[in-house]
């Protein structure tokens, strides 16, 4: 008798044994239907043995019409399960996000035109066998909605043989991209980094490579003809590629969409289930040849996966913070080493440690330092708020002021860039003092004055903004401190009556096509002044915009973060180089207390190396991360007394290990967060070290009441 070692998508610590009914064709891989407690669940089939059971087995009970996982995803995620510190069930259900694709796609009637004349013709049948005649196959619905008329119309055509009826299927197989249509007229720089990609694709190796580019420097020409070669060779080919915010999916399949006839399946939150469904199920069965997605994707279950791009490489948003916490980047490095492909890592602003392996060898790198044609990079200039402050109850400069004055009168737009959503960060109480927060969480509200409610960016808690102060009920007493995006924009409509004025916030850009409007109308010129958050500064092209102004460059360089320089420099240069991305040059204003700072004068003289090279030496004295490894443990307690004994408990069940550092337990920066008190243990060591198996061993020694939650990271981003 075969047994099948089943895994579930749950947080178990292994799979379980089943039998293999004869009458079912089971493999290591198949997706399969089995009882688990009182009920049936979906799950993998691990491997198959053919030892004697032991006692007496459950039957697998239904094999899905789906093509098995391949042995390398299976041991992609064994891999992620064990070096991010979770149960292998929690990263199975990251690959089975969409179940409905386990099943083929669900059929709908559709009507095209006949070839019988009904015997009684109506003006409302008429019109339907009008529109009919102009269409491809459509629904009742559809038909009668085109038409003008009721779906019993339709269904009376179709009972005299007027209209035929026939089933097809609702989610339907992606488009195949055509590799040989032409792309741009690439640059003699563009044209080398292309071929070398092409002959790494060629290799049909693991080939990790940092396409290290400029902004504007055209990365995606480059590395679209790397996606171009690997159709080429392997009629089969799957290419995934991750960008860091599904606010850049639309504009980037439209440009697939134009370079290869077909437009890439979609991979992100903002799908439906009937989008996911379709994207999972044609991932799996290998039909789906370019997948453009985010940090999920890489979990997708891909037949023949040959080439991996992760656009924007350095972006923190490929960092899951929570469930299964992980690296997306690093971790699309594993997967590609498994499936034995490329992965070109793209980025005007590497991430240090992406950097670190080009140096010690581990990754190639290619080179873009020019922007194509006549467009080059902005000048970058320092706004010293010491010495030249805005006039008080302003939040833009007098240098800012004038600059934007001239970009209008130009005819020329500009961006402003804030990364604080709403009107203030802070509420505060003129008459007691209090600084309003979220309930159960440590997290200030800010003030959304075009909404008149305050909100909770951490937990999305709102409410109204009262006209009294909650604690000392002081009428009126409630004042915003600081500025947000919508403060800004206040201030520029007194300065520019006339301006078209636009706030780019996940506040002001709900969903998908709210994104693509604003990209679109600030693309064509309608907007004159675009003030945004961090969304701004990724992958968006606008042609007439010169200048860019950065109203709090320092804000994050405050707090323990050991990146917060590198993030600064980064997302500041990003956003500095949306300016002069065609014929007119741009320039970048940068506001800041700190114009002594490496990351503001690497960002002043355009020296990005320089900054890389002072931020390497720093964190390899210190042997932090890359030339050391770092983990967290956090800890969350109904109550502060609890947290703080178990706290300690967990303390002393911390493995003796050469060279390893335990720091905590200490209160989290936000110590409470939903009613959750919150403790974190800081965890650094070598190099050479296994972290993760370091954790899980620790992990192993804890009985923990139901009550209290912990979780791992390794290689923590936040440090919240």
């Amino acid at each position: 008798m075969a047994i099948a070692q089943v895994l579930f998508p749950l947080m178990l610590p292994e799979p379980f044994d089943y039998e293999v009914p004869d009458t079912l064709s089971v493999r290591p891989g198949s997706y399969v239907r089995a009882p688990l407690g009182k009920q049936d669940r979906t799950g993998l089939v691990w491997r198959l043995s053919d030892a004697a059971p032991q006692r007496v087995l459950k039957p697998i009970q239904e094999v899905y019409p789906t093509p098995p996982m391949t042995e390398t995803m299976r041991r992609f995620i064994a891999f992620a399960a064990r070096y991010n510190v979770v149960a292998p069930g929690q990263v199975l259900a990251m690959a089975l996000r969409a179940r409905g694709g386990l099943q083929p796609s669900p059929e709908r009637t559709v009507y095209t035109l006949g070839d019988r004349a009904p015997q009684r013709l109506t003006p409302a049948r008429t019109a339907v066998l009008e529109y009919a005649r102009t269409q491809p196959a459509l629904s009742a619905s559809a038909l009668a909605t085109g038409a003008g008329v009721s779906t019993g119309v339709v269904k009376g055509l179709a009972d005299a043989g007027a209209l035929v009826a026939a089933a097809e299927p609702v989610d339907r197989v992606f488009a195949t991209p055509d590799p040989d249509r032409t792309g741009f007229q690439l640059s003699a720089e563009q044209a080398d980094a292309a071929n070398t990609l092409r002959q790494a694709v060629q290799k049909g190796q693991f080939a990790p490579i940092l396409l290290d580019g400029v902004t504007g420097s055209g990365k995606t020409e480059v590395y679209f003809e790397a996606i171009a070669a690997a159709l080429k060779q392997d009629p089969t080919s799957q290419i995934l590629v991750l960008l860091p915010e599904i606010a850049l999916t639309q504009a980037v399949l439209e440009r697939f969409e134009r370079r290869f006839g077909a437009a890439p399946a979609p991979w992100h939150s903002g799908l439906s289930e009937q989008q996911r469904r379709r994207s999972w199920r044609e991932v799996a069965h290998g039909r789906a040849r370019i997948i453009v997605g985010a940090r999920s994707a890489l979990f997708l279950p891909f037949q023949s996966l040959k080439l991996i791009i992760v656009d924007e490489e350095h972006d923190t948003s490929y960092k899951q913070e929570d469930g299964v916490t992980y690296q997306a980047r690093d971790m699309a490095v594993m997967r590609a080493k498994l499936e034995q492909a490329v992965i070109v890592l793209a980025s005007a602003t590497p991430a240090l440690e992406t950097v670190v392996n080009v140096e010690q060898g581990r990754y190639a790198r290619l080179k873009l330092s020019a922007r194509p044609g006549s467009a080059r990079l902005p000048d970058v200039e320092l706004v010293d708020l010491r010495a030249a402050p805005p006039e008080r109850g302003q939040w833009l400069s007098p240098q800012l002021r004038h600059a934007l004055a001239d970009t209008l009168e130009a005819s020329e737009q500009a961006l402003l860039f804030l990364n604080r959503r709403g009107y203030a960060p802070l509420v505060l109480c003129k008459s007691c003092g209090e600084r309003l927060k979220s309930p159960a969480t440590d997290s200030w509200l800010t003030e959304h004055r075009y909404t008149g409610r305050l909100v909770c960016h951490l937990t999305g808690w709102s409410m109204p903004k009262p006209a009294h102060c909650p604690y000392c009920h002081a009428e009126g007493s409630l004042m915003g401190v600081g500025p947000g995006v919508e403060r800004v924009a206040e201030e520029v409509r007194v300065l520019l009556p006339g301006a078209r004025v636009e706030i780019f916030s996940s506040d002001t850009a709900l969903g998908g096509e709210a994104t693509r409007e604003i990209i679109s109308r600030m693309a064509s010129g309608d907007i004159d002044v675009l003030i945004g958050t961090q969304i701004v500064a990724k992958g968006h092209n606008f042609p007439n915009l010169t200048l860019v102004g950065i109203i709090d460059a320092d804000s994050g360089l405050q707090g323990g973060d050991l990146r917060a320089g590198e993030r600064t420099y980064q997302l500041l240069s990003q956003v500095a180089g949306r300016a002069g991305r065609a014929e007119r040059p741009g320039r970048a204003l940068v506001q800041t207390y700190q114009p002594d700072n490496p990351a503001m004068q690497a960002l002043a003289l355009s020296d990005r190396d320089a900054f890389l090279a002072i931020e390497r030496d720093v964190r390899e004295e210190l042997q932090l991360p890359p030339f050391g490894r770092m983990a967290a443990l956090i800890l969350s307690a109904p109550d502060a007394e609890t947290a703080v004994t178990f706290g300690q408990q967990i303390a002393r069940a911390a493995p003796n290990g050469e060279n390893i550092t335990v720091y905590g337990p200490a209160p989290a920066p936000i110590g409470i967060l939903r009613g959750r008190h919150r403790f974190r243990f800081l965890i650094t060591a070598p190099k050479q070290v296994d972290l993760s198996a370091y954790m899980a061993a620790w992990l192993s020694r804890l009985k923990l009441p139901a009550a209290l939650r912990l979780s791992a990271d390794i290689d923590p981003y936040s440090f919240l």
